[in-house]
């Protein structure tokens, strides 16, 4: 492996430490080397907090070292004042004369200004090293800008025979298909993503918390579409454990502007078949997660039918989880 990609690739490995709590900022990994040796790593903090590139520099301990080190980052160092000031700036200050750059940062508030002002000090910068894997890697991020709306994550669980819930139940709690090994990981994801999004029919059927109590981790922020208000604050939804977003839009383009205006993102959509359906068949997804257990229901409601990429496969014990890439 080339060197300058060694170090990209180990930027994203850092990143990830801030996968879940740096929304709506994206999550930045940054790597610090001087003389072949990593002197410096850091990851954005949450939200309000310090970036990628303050918390490398900080964990220097000989900062005469600087000068003569090179710092790697998988995101255009930011050019502009928000919740804390710009990072370019930092590296100006601190004399780093050699920065290696994963992607730009299509965010119109530095979209190549952040390079500029690097170059304009004097610093060698290189941009585009594993440029791929990086967008990849801040793909929230990058939907959220240049799509204006979150990125979107549809997750449900179907029985072997194709279905996705009874017609019938005694009562009115969830009934499982999949294994408590699928289901933690589905807590998993819920702490990685900034929201998760079901319908009004989910909640009063299923009564969910749509909580990470299997998982540590925040609890996203929880969505619901009740187009009619015909839900009671007496849902497990409404409690105190994570902030809670009534939605009354019909059509899932509505439902996207919203969020987006709410500063969401990234969505995990767990809804019931319609829900799952109005986000399908008007195209606004990205990802599908789809688990498929042993069980069979005599009857029920069909799962939802999917056209896209098949990017992996795995088994979780007994249960089957697919994972497809919007065409």
């Amino acid at each position: 492996m080339k060197i300058h990609e060694k170090y990209i690739s180990r930027c994203i490995d850092v990143a990830k430490n801030g996968l879940g709590s740096t929304a709506p900022n994206p999550m930045v990994g940054c790597v610090i080397v001087y003389n072949h040796k990593i002197i410096g790593e850091g990851f954005t903090s949450p939200y309000g907090g310090a970036h990628a590139e303050v918390n490398a520099i900080n964990s220097v301990k000989d900062t005469s070292l600087l000068k003569e080190a090179t710092l790697y980052v998988t995101l255009e160092p930011c050019s502009h004042f928000g919740k804390t000031p710009p990072c370019s700036n930092l590296i100006i200050e601190h004399g780093i004369k050699n920065v290696v750059i994963g992607c730009v940062d299509d965010n119109k508030k530095v979209a190549g200004q952040g390079i500029a002002k690097l170059n304009e000090a004097g610093c060698n910068v290189i941009v585009g090293i594993l440029e791929e894997a990086c967008k990849e890697y801040h793909k929230r991020f990058f939907t959220f800008h240049n799509k204006q709306r979150p990125y979107i994550i549809l997750k449900w669980a179907e029985t072997a025979n194709g279905l996705i819930a009874p017609i019938h139940k005694k009562e009115k709690q969830p009934v499982w298909i999949t294994n408590q090994y699928s289901r933690q990981l589905v807590h998993k994801w819920r702490a990685e993503e900034q929201a998760i999004l079901v319908g009004a029919n989910t909640v009063f059927e299923d009564n969910p918390s749509l909580t990470t109590r299997d998982w540590q981790g925040k609890n996203p922020i929880r969505i619901v579409l009740d187009k009619h208000n015909k839900l009671s604050k007496d849902f497990k939804v409404f409690d105190n454990k994570s902030n809670t977003i009534v939605i009354n839009k019909t059509t899932a383009e509505d439902i996207c502007n919203t969020l987006f205006e709410a500063n969401i993102n990234s969505v995990i959509i767990e809804g019931g078949a319609k829900t799952l359906k109005l986000f399908i068949d008007s195209g606004f997804w990205d990802e599908a997660r789809v688990f498929i257990g042993e069980s069979i229901f005599k009857e029920g409601i069909a799962a939802p039918k999917i056209t896209g990429k098949l990017i992996s496969e795995q088994q979780i014990l007994d249960d089957t989880l697919k994972i497809y890439a919007n065409n």
